[in-house]
């Protein structure tokens, strides 16, 4: 059996958000710790590890001291979370970045540490692709709202970078589909996380199919 694909050091972004496989994510970035972190990805085009915060802060808080601030001891976060590859990065001014990723592999953190600037890496290591699963036909109706939604959004007048969803679509994958919606609905980040690290992708796109007949959007 092959050893399972892993990362030494791989830096980590703690969000309260959940980043999906495939999921875009535009990023402001003005802290030092992230700068510098973000600077050294773009360069060598590797990705860095976005996880999802159960506690404490995005944005930090300067220390009051150099070890065990209450800043740095309240960052908690699910160790399950997914790379995020940097396709754009623009400077406006000095000290911020505008960068867009693009969501790849999911992961698990097994040995997080925190360094002294105040940046989390982490041993991890990758956990398998989605496989591609061509949608039922009991599930159509789900790709079908989804990509109502999607023009609906365009006709509005929504930019291409303004779109929460960016091709290449996958109308015909279970994750994709999935893991789209997982993106637009209005979910508690717990929930979100839950259907993140679901292995089987059909499974997945059922819940999110309950969810949208609960609502009366996929029917």
């Amino acid at each position: 059996m092959a050893d399972t694909p892993s990362f030494d050091s791989l830096p980590l972004f703690p969000l309260n958000l959940v980043l999906f496989p495939g999921g875009y994510l535009p990023l402001r970035i003005f802290e030092v710790r992230y700068l510098d972190m973000v600077s050294k990805c773009f360069k060598a085009d590797e990705p860095f590890g976005v996880v999802t915060l159960v506690s404490g802060s995005e944005v930090r808080a300067a220390p009051t001291n150099l070890a065990g601030d209450a800043s740095t001891s309240q960052e908690v976060f699910y160790p399950v979370g997914t790379l995020a590859r940097i396709t754009e990065l623009r400077r406006p001014q000095p000290g911020l970045m505008m960068i867009s990723c693009t969501g790849e592999q999911r992961f698990e953190v097994t040995q997080p540490e925190l360094l002294k600037h105040g940046l989390w890496v982490g041993k991890a290591k990758l956990l398998p692709e989605d496989q591609t699963v061509p949608l039922p036909d009991d599930l159509l109706p789900v790709a079908s709202a989804l990509a109502r939604v999607l023009d609906t959004l365009k006709a509005q007048g929504m930019t291409p970078e303004q779109m929460p969803v960016q091709p290449p679509y996958a109308l015909q994958d279970c994750a994709w589909v999935a893991n789209r919606w997982c993106d637009l609905l209005p979910m508690s980040l717990t929930q979100k996380h839950r259907l993140m690290t679901l292995d089987n992708p059909l499974l997945r796109l059922e819940l999110v199919s309950d969810l949208l007949e609960r609502n009366g959007i996929a029917t």
